[in-house]
């Protein structure tokens, strides 16, 4: 949105509570901000929903003429003009790729699709599993070129990208950047278990979210994390998940072994100054495993909750 919408809003008036939220890729996002008696919240719900639809038609591989998509279907070697947003999110998916040893990949694209868990349905193809046995994938970080200043991308090798793990995280920081248009004082805004918040409440409270317990069958709170000027996001292997031959199966892959994640852990949440990074990371930390994961975190510098299957929490904070 442009700048000329925003409102300046004095800390002297005082501040009312509002709530907004409205559908975007496949769930929902949610605003919680105090503003001035009489600011235009109607402007503001407008600029959020624009900003994370944005996203959506950009990074979705749900939708057949996403960019990302267009992108996944270009020729080997042909530059593709991008948008502004996704050269954003490629360039940090790769970044956070190579700083977390591969263990973050957006080249995952087939592997999520054969094993059910992309646009064509919740049914694992064995077959195209089975061919990819033994074939070495492309590496993501050399395999696909990013012009930044140009907002151009190409593929040295055939890619299928896949922005499950770090769109939704980008989608919150856009949902940030209206806040901050609008010069809100005190916000929180989040897209399903991707969170933001700056400054205080109005009486001096830091905002309280949950940190959900790791179970499929319920949802509860096993502890409350309180956010001011940070985001959060977690990774989990307890929402998105389908079953095979008895045997569940999370929606995270392992670029590695090729197939779903398959370790001690339930979940992982970071702490960042952005939830686009917190979101990669938290998914990178989550392919790890516990031990290689904490050891991955320290030596970064990131502030992390591991939860273990057996419920045992380890955490950095």
């Amino acid at each position: 949105m442009s700048t000329n919408l925003a409102i300046r809003f004095r800390s002297s008036v005082p501040l009312v509570r509002h709530a907004l939220n409205g559908p975007t890729m496949g769930t929902r996002y949610s605003a919680v901000f105090f503003a001035p008696d009489g600011a235009d919240i109607e402007a503001i719900g407008a600029a959020l929903f624009e900003a994370v639809d944005r996203v959506d038609r950009q990074m979705s591989t749900w939708k057949p003429n996403s960019d990302l998509n267009q992108l996944n279907a270009s020729p080997v070697g042909d530059w593709i003009t991008i948008p502004r947003e996704l050269t954003t999110v490629l360039a940090a998916s790769l970044r956070i790729g190579r700083a977390s040893n591969g263990a973050f990949d957006i080249g995952v694209g087939n592997l999520v699709a054969a094993w059910g868990f992309g646009a064509a349905g919740p049914k694992p193809d064995t077959d195209r599993i089975g061919a990819f046995a033994g074939q070495a994938r492309p590496i993501t970080t050399t395999a696909l070129e990013l012009d930044e200043v140009g907002l151009r991308a190409r593929k040295h090798a055939p890619l299928s990208l896949d922005l499950s793990g770090i769109a939704k995280g980008y989608g919150v920081d856009e949902l940030a950047r209206v806040m901050e248009a609008f010069a809100v004082p005190s916000w929180l805004v989040w897209i399903d278990g991707e969170m933001r918040a700056k400054g205080l409440k109005p009486d001096g409270s830091p905002w309280a979210v949950a940190l959900e317990r790791p179970e499929r069958s319920i949802r509860d709170a096993m502890g409350v994390i309180e956010l001011t000027d940070m985001a959060v996001a977690t990774s989990g292997n307890y929402r998105h998940w389908i079953e095979l031959n008895g045997k569940i199966l999370s929606h995270t892959m392992n670029p590695k072994t090729e197939a779903p994640l398959d370790n001690n852990l339930a979940s992982v949440s970071v702490l960042a100054p952005t939830c686009m990074d917190a979101d990669a990371w938290a998914t990178a930390l989550m392919v790890l495993g516990e031990k290689a994961g904490q050891q991955m975190a320290a030596a970064q510098g990131i502030e992390t909750i591991f939860v273990l299957s057996d419920g045992s929490v380890l955490s950095s904070l």
